[in-house]
């Protein structure tokens, strides 16, 4: 098991510096919502919003709306939504699309690095930070990291809040199963639970997460 380190000018390029942590101020999001993005001729979904977060850092992807052969040819699991890096903006297209600077074989690893929740993929910089709540409105805590076993995502870090600890005897930070995570929240930018808390601490997938012996490094 392991833990992970986490006024348009038409056809105008970015360089690569304006391509690293964000865009370039000339693409902001306002101005590339609802526009179909391309790899080459290929579209591959509509730009449908971010995370909304006052940390840069926690925002590097945008929301995608993918369409259904490209979902079914380079997802594992086709999912509808799935994580656009703003690194691979790379100009908009006199017809007002805009063109990715990678190939399709670059999203597709990319797409196989996401934590999927609701039949939707997820940036790992989508869901740091985020409030944890079970179903019944309880906040756990915040996401501080990701656990993979196997090069997969089975795992979300959760630093816990201190009434919670006292009350169900929890360490500082607890590993959730990803498959407990039922959905996100847009504006309150929250993960919620499949169950309460005093359930999901007696689940054989959590227990095994919290067992450090459990798995290999």
């Amino acid at each position: 098991m392991s833990r992970t380190q986490h006024g348009t000018s038409t056809g105008d390029a970015l360089t690569p510096t304006e391509r690293g942590n964000k865009m370039s101020e000339e693409y902001r999001i306002q101005e590339l919502l609802q526009r179909e993005v391309y790899v080459g001729e290929t579209l591959v979904g509509i730009i449908t919003g971010e995370r909304s977060h006052p940390r840069d850092e926690f925002v590097r992807s945008m929301r995608l709306e993918v369409v259904d052969d490209v979902a079914g040819e380079y997802m594992r699991k086709p999912a509808g939504a799935a994580p656009l890096s703003k690194e691979l903006v790379h100009s908009i297209r006199p017809d007002g699309g805009v063109k990715l600077s990678k190939s399709m074989r670059e999203l597709q690893r990319r797409w196989r690095n996401t934590i999927r929740i609701d039949e939707q993929l997820w940036a790992p910089d989508e869901l740091v930070d985020r409030a944890v709540m079970d179903n019944d409105g309880v906040d756990i805590g915040n996401v501080v990291d990701f656990v993979k076993v196997k090069r997969t995502y089975r795992g979300v870090l959760v630093n816990t809040h201190s009434a919670l600890r006292r009350k169900y005897d929890l360490p500082d930070t607890l590993i959730i199963p990803v498959k407990q995570l039922a959905r996100t929240t847009a504006f309150l930018d929250e993960l919620i639970l499949r169950c309460k808390v005093n359930r999901l601490i007696t689940l054989p997938s959590y227990l095994a997460l919290n067992g450090d012996e459990s798995f290999e490094n």
